[in-house]
């Protein structure tokens, strides 16, 4: 993996492939290696950028310096300065949509394309504001991930159905989560807090003018295809996509499918 270091923070991200480039974001709890079966494939035609969201992976925690969401996507416009590159495509699952529309807000110019997936970029509802705030609060103080969270948690990110058709990938994110300890489960919660403390950015959709492809797992149960239909709707000429038997990580749950369908969706953006 490579290095770049920003307000003393270090991030480490992936850099695979030559050609137009894809800055790619995974999920919160999540890292790089989530877009495995994706960057496989797309790194024979694109370059693809994937960093570990701060604190996430082997990311340090989060400079002083990033607030918000918005700060974030600062931090990765910084890292494609430091490659050089003047504009790429987003790819962006649940956090990942969430700053990359930030990141389009901020540099319009720079940003050819946008793929939002899993996400939501409005303000949190405030029934699971205060749900996820107070588990986060509960990791913080445990400084660890509790048994009981475990278990509200993970099936929130699979299909109804994961345990019996994904049982290694739902075994995996279980693992890790249980595996979070210390300072870096305090870490993560932090991140945690901007992602769902996140401002309202319907305002900025409204302007959007770039090729936008949104899909969602019609099983998503943190963002649901009702709040993808609403990006959708606010987006001029977003396409829209609702992934069978999918849940929040709908990417490795149906890889093949989400696969084609950005694929395709790149290739009119470059043709």
């Amino acid at each position: 993996m490579n290095k770049f270091t920003i307000n003393d923070s270090t991030m480490h991200y992936v850099d695979q492939g030559e050609g137009p480039v894809l800055l790619m974001g995974h999920s919160y709890l999540w890292d790089h290696a989530m877009w495995a079966p994706q960057i496989e494939v797309l790194s024979q035609k694109y370059r693809c950028i994937v960093p570990d969201l701060w604190a996430h992976g082997a990311s340090d925690a989060a400079p002083a310096q990033t607030v918000t969401l918005q700060d974030y996507a600062q931090d990765l416009l910084a890292l494609m300065d430091h490659l050089e590159i003047d504009t790429f495509s987003i790819i962006g699952l649940s956090v990942g949509g969430m700053w990359g529309a930030d990141l389009v807000a901020l540099a319009p110019q720079r940003v050819t394309s946008l793929v939002l997936m899993d996400t939501f970029v409005g303000f949190e509802p405030e029934v699971t504001h205060a749900k996820y705030f107070g588990m986060l609060d509960a990791i913080t103080a445990a400084q660890s991930v509790p048994a009981p969270i475990l278990d509200a948690v993970v099936p929130l990110f699979f299909a109804n159905n994961a345990e019996n058709d994904s049982p290694e990938l739902v075994a995996h994110f279980r693992e890790h989560l249980s595996s979070l300890t210390g300072q870096r489960a305090v870490d993560v919660a932090t991140i945690g807090r901007k992602v769902f403390g996140r401002r309202d950015a319907f305002d900025d959709l409204e302007t959007f003018t770039l090729p936008t492809l949104i899909m969602v797992g019609a099983e998503d149960k943190p963002r649901t295809p009702l709040e993808s239909q609403l990006m959708h709707d606010t987006i001029k000429g977003s396409s829209y996509f609702v992934i069978p038997k999918a849940g929040h990580i709908s990417n490795l749950e149906q890889p093949e499918l989400v696969t084609e369908k950005i694929e395709h969706f790149l290739d009119r953006v470059y043709a």
